[in-house]
């Protein structure tokens, strides 16, 4: 067993989340303490920035524009966050034996082998005089795959802990409603995932950019509006839900609407219903339906995205539950996997699988940084 902190910015880009857990990287695991540190809006608004610069990038060790600077300031940051964890635990460095660091991504192009995560790995293990596992896309990639989802080899030890529950009936799929959203169907063949679609990234852009607010708290805004059936209808019919190959997708792949196709209570209304809808039209190309969904992620928290969900559902005899209700903590998942996949790079076991990126066999990958190097 080992003790481990994951550490996660995802796309929606509004802070880090840090994770402790025990697990020997394999069927054992032992959740332990979170806490989740909001951004500025100043930095948060940097950040959005770096998404300008990249899309210049051709190799992944470029940092144009004021990328450099915000990779040292996200890995400062993250350093922090670790320092403030482990104060509020009673914990020191040396209680640790590795970190998960996640980084920023700022560009992921899967058909063109390319993605770039901020954050620098040795400088974070100096700060911390922890061991760092960083990188950990890149290797499946370099073997075909598309780099993302990785936390389903953690979805899978978390469905093996709940086998048995009368509540929680097989197959079992996790959904993961983040900026992008994405999938685990946990079989008997084990576990086959992708992204699904845009989750929160889409509402977010509209209420910030319509309302001057980051997210749509809870879904309020979108309880007050109506779904545009024909602006639904063209994300719906996007060929990224027919197609048979299922690829990762980079926050750019989906747009939001222009500022004169919906009110502000429409557009939120119509892209929480996208954003459910699109689960259930990516969740045709699993090996079978699923019959229970367990979600996690910021998404979770909009009751009308969540409404949307257990209703689409229901059509396929599917339950929809929340994290919580499964007894796990849908906002420290994503950085409990990122542990969860530091230890298993430790010990040189897979982080992917054909199922899971398409990669052609299953893979191990990251990079490990220490502090005295």
């Amino acid at each position: 067993m080992k003790t481990a902190i994951g550490l996660m910015s995802g796309t929606s880009m509004d802070g880090i989340d840090v994770a402790l857990l025990r697990t020997d990287g394999e069927g054992r695991v032992e959740r332990g303490p979170f806490l989740g540190i909001s951004y500025e809006t100043a930095f948060r608004d940097r950040l959005k920035r770096c998404l300008d610069d990249a899309r210049t990038i051709r190799a992944r060790d470029a940092r144009p524009g004021i990328l450099a600077e915000a990779e040292r300031e996200l890995t400062l940051r993250h350093a922090d966050a670790v320092r403030r964890f482990l104060a509020a635990h009673d914990l020191r460095a040396a209680d640790i034996d590795v970190v998960g660091f996640h980084g920023q991504t700022v560009l992921h192009r899967p058909d063109e082998r390319l993605t770039v995560q901020l954050g620098d790995g040795g400088r974070l293990a100096r700060e911390i005089a922890i061991p760092v596992v960083y990188d950990m896309r890149a290797n499946d990639m370099v073997h075909g795959g598309q780099g993302a989802p990785l936390i389903p080899a953690y979805h899978a030890a978390l469905a093996a802990t709940l086998a048995g529950r009368p509540d929680i009936v097989a197959p079992v799929t996790f959904v993961n409603i983040g900026g992008i959203s994405n999938l685990t169907f946990v079989g008997s063949d084990g576990p086959v995932a992708f992204d699904s679609g845009p989750g929160n990234a889409l509402i977010d852009q509209w209420v910030e950019a319509h309302a001057g607010i980051p997210f749509d708290q809870g879904g309020m805004i979108a309880s007050e509006g109506g779904v545009v059936a024909a602006l639904a209808a063209r994300y719906l019919d996007h060929p990224f839900f027919a197609a048979e190959k299922r690829r990762s997708l980079d926050r750019n792949d989906f747009l939001p609407p222009s500022g004169t196709e919906a009110s502000l209570a429409d557009g939120a209304r119509t892209l929480a219903y996208v954003s459910a809808a699109a689960i259930l039209r990516s969740a045709g190309h699993l090996p079978e339906p699923p019959r229970t969904f367990i979600v996690s992620g910021g998404g979770r928290l909009n009751r009308i995205i969540m409404d949307d969900l257990a209703d689409l559902a229901g059509k396929i005899g599917a339950s929809v539950m929340t994290a919580e209700e499964a007894g796990l903590d849908g906002d420290a998942m994503e950085a409990e996997a990122w542990a969860y996949l530091a230890v298993r790079s430790l010990k040189g076991l897979p982080l992917t699988f054909p199922g899971t990126t398409g990669v052609r066999m299953p893979v191990s990958g990251g990079v490990l940084a220490r502090p005295g190097t």
